[in-house]
């Protein structure tokens, strides 16, 4: 079966612009699990052909989706059903814990490891004094093999024995150490991802994305993490349960 027939035609005699007639056959094609997420599109010149619409037209449509997060642009290999990871803020876990309950397989890139005196940025959100040590990790957050954030982590030196005892997994060395956070305090704002951010996921400079700063604590309410994370906009949702209590 022809990607065309599994979708369904445009209707030449619906007055809706061309271009949203094939985001609503796309969308539902989706939404039915006609196409399934990480799912390849047929290229542009390809849909334009099959659909009987211009190449500006095809282009149109898949950037309003692209935008919403269905589809998502990847640089040299084409357009793909995008797989969206919902995070709950009902429960205190890592970025691994998040994507192994969700089927995926998260992994990291290290960008940089690094020890020194606390900043008065760092300071001021860890209540910690001047001239304290904390350990700081950079990396690159994956799912499976596709990008997910950028994140940036300050921890007090009283939390880790060492830079050292951070290998694949952050929460892991905090918990063998005795000093994983039972709480945090989260923040969110939508950003948009500058240039040098969006080379390194993958994306293209502009792009929406998710900034969510974490500060996280002991139960003796000392300071155990600072982080602060860039997650792509197409790639992630955040849940929050409410109750009426």
């Amino acid at each position: 079966m022809s990607f065309i027939e599994a979708v369904g035609r445009l209707q030449k005699e619906d007055p809706a612009p061309l271009y949203l007639q094939l985001q609503k056959v796309l969308r539902e094609a989706i939404k039915n699990r006609i196409i399934l997420a990480e799912d390849a599109i047929p290229p542009e010149r390809d849909l334009a052909e099959d659909f009987e619409v211009s190449r500006i037209t095809v282009r149109k449509a898949i950037d309003g989706l692209v935008s919403e997060g269905l589809l998502t642009r990847r640089r040299g290999a084409g357009t793909f059903v995008a797989t969206r990871v919902e995070k709950s803020f009902s429960k205190l876990s890592s970025f691994s814990e998040d994507m192994i309950s969700r089927g995926r397989k998260p992994h990291s890139v290290w960008v940089s490891k690094s020890a020194g005196a606390v900043t008065p940025e760092e300071a001021l959100s860890l209540g910690l004094s001047p001239g304290s040590l904390v350990y700081r990790f950079h990396r690159i957050r994956y799912a499976d093999d596709a990008t997910m954030a950028l994140e940036y982590s300050t921890i007090p030196g009283y939390c880790l024995p060492s830079i050292e005892a951070v290998q694949n997994s952050l929460y892991e060395a905090l918990e063998r150490a005795g000093h994983r956070p039972v709480r945090a305090l989260q923040r969110l704002r939508a950003i948009s991802f500058s240039t040098d951010q969006a080379e390194t996921l993958g994306i293209r400079a502009g792009d929406p994305g998710l900034f969510i700063e974490r500060r996280g604590f002991l139960s003796d309410g000392r300071a155990a993490e600072f982080t602060q994370s860039y997650y792509r906009g197409d790639a992630y949702d955040v849940v929050a349960e409410l109750n009426d209590l």
